[in-house]
């Protein structure tokens, strides 16, 4: 398969348009995305994403993270983002970050942002809250306050003050949001899969070792090899980075109906 270089941007203009119109996408944008056209579990479609070193880190010891890819790392993000409903970050994410979680390297539209906050700790002058035009939705743990003007509150039960990430799909997939990219930090990405929420896993590996620093994600330790998960995957050269595709489908958990107030 061609290598996948931001070259290739033109080819792109309409590939928004032709995914949402469940049209087959011509190469190589087909076999990059067209597995997140539609879910083999339930109506839901759920992706993962990534950025990582060769030794799989996000940014150094002192939280260096910008930028770990390079620019066909970031298009690939960006790329994502204009092909899902809803783009998914965690309030400590947000909070460190303060990411804006538009589409801004490519051709596409904006998703709707939502952040996992079960306190209410966002600020309202974050970026991913910015009055745009694209919907902002705060997901928080039923009982906590949050007074954040012209943004949708989905309030949803929390044990230990963690909402479990198939309530948090439920109450996204009632309010029309079924394709689904859960973008970070670590802690969140770990919980989605870990509670086997994602149907697809997205890392993108940029060629430098940092040597320390935070991983990507890290899940709990197992005692024998062959409990390893191992899901099928599909490898992308993304002009110097590589993409790992993980097929995690087998291990997707269906999503049922959503149990939340307004």
């Amino acid at each position: 398969m061609e290598p996948c270089t931001d070259g290739a941007a033109e080819s792109w203009q309409a590939i928004p348009r032709m995914f949402r119109d469940l049209t087959d996408l011509p190469s190589p944008w087909e076999e990059i995305f067209g597995p997140l056209r539609s879910g083999t579990t339930d109506r839901l479609v759920v992706v993962g994403q990534v950025g990582q070193s060769l030794d799989g880190r996000i940014a150094t010891t002192t939280g260096r993270s910008c930028y770990i890819n390079g620019a066909a790392g970031l298009a690939h993000l960006h790329r994502l983002r204009a092909l899902v409903d809803a783009v998914v970050v965690g309030v400590g994410s947000a909070v460190a970050d303060d990411p804006r979680l538009t589409v801004r390297h490519v051709v596409g539209p904006d998703p709707a942002r939502v952040v996992i906050d079960p306190r209410g700790r966002l600020e309202p002058t974050a970026h991913l809250l910015a009055n745009d035009g694209a919907r902002r939705i705060v997901v928080i743990a039923q009982g906590a306050r949050c007074e954040l003007p012209g943004v949708e509150v989905l309030a949803l039960p929390a044990i230990d003050g963690h909402i479990a990430p198939a309530a948090i799909l439920a109450g996204l997939a009632e309010v029309g949001l079924r394709r689904v990219l859960v973008e970070g930090g670590p802690d969140t990405l770990s919980r989605f899969l870990s509670a086997g929420c994602l149907d697809r896993l997205h890392v993108v590996v940029a060629p430098v070792i940092l040597g320390d620093g935070p991983p990507g994600f890290s899940l709990g330790p197992i005692d024998h090899l062959e409990h390893a998960l191992r899901p099928p995957i599909r490898i992308h050269p993304l002009d110097g980075e590589v993409l790992f595709d993980c097929d995690l489908s087998a291990q997707r958990a269906p999503v049922g109906p959503a149990k939340k107030s307004m």
